[in-house]
């Protein structure tokens, strides 16, 4: 068997922020009622996390963490090394009941975007009000960065994570590393 390897090989480029691919992270698509409390407790223990985010919203890391998707969809992060096993947990924990979960790990990639005008390079490329007052540590949002699906959320005062399809990576970090370049600094925040 081959071994895995991220999209990018870690690739990273700087500007007037730093984008990074961030490797490999475990990643489950989870569906279910996240009103049910079983199906509730199962998927944070999963993960590692007291309790499911609110909507549009992140709760812990990329090595454990939830994110909200979609009134039944949920991402959980695990470390890339446990998802299989995890997956399994979650199979066997939610037998019997209505859910899906599915290891998407392979099929994402995960990028960073830091430094103290992080929100200025997504801003520049996703419909989204990133001001302070409207985005802040948690937030999330599934929306588009130019032509392409994105999940991004505020992971610290100056840091953003971002996920899209493991198959537009190189376009997603060609497209942050030009909307970081320096000389394109708007200042708007």
């Amino acid at each position: 068997m081959s071994e895995a390897i991220s999209a990018l090989a870690g690739a990273n480029t700087e500007g007037f922020a730093r984008v990074s691919e961030l490797g490999l992270h475990g990643m489950i698509t989870v569906r279910g009622n996240q009103s049910d409390a079983a199906f509730a407790k199962a998927v944070c223990a999963v993960a590692g996390v007291d309790a499911l985010p609110a909507i549009r919203k992140m709760v812990g890391t990329l090595e454990g963490g939830i994110a909200w998707m979609s009134p039944d969809e949920l991402m959980v992060f695990v470390p890339y090394s446990q998802v299989v096993e995890r997956v399994g947990q979650l199979n066997e924990t939610l037998a019997g009941q209505h859910f899906l979960a599915v290891n998407v790990s392979d099929a994402r990639a995960v990028f960073g975007i830091d430094g103290a005008a992080a929100r200025e390079v997504l801003a520049k490329i996703a419909p989204v009000d990133l001001s302070p007052e409207a985005f802040g540590v948690g937030d999330l949002r599934r929306t588009r960065i130019s032509q392409i699906a994105a999940a991004f959320w505020m992971s610290g005062e100056e840091s953003f994570r971002l996920v899209c399809f493991r198959s537009v990576a190189e376009y997603a970090f060609k497209l942050l590393g030009t909307s970081a370049a320096k000389g394109g600094e708007v200042g708007y925040f």
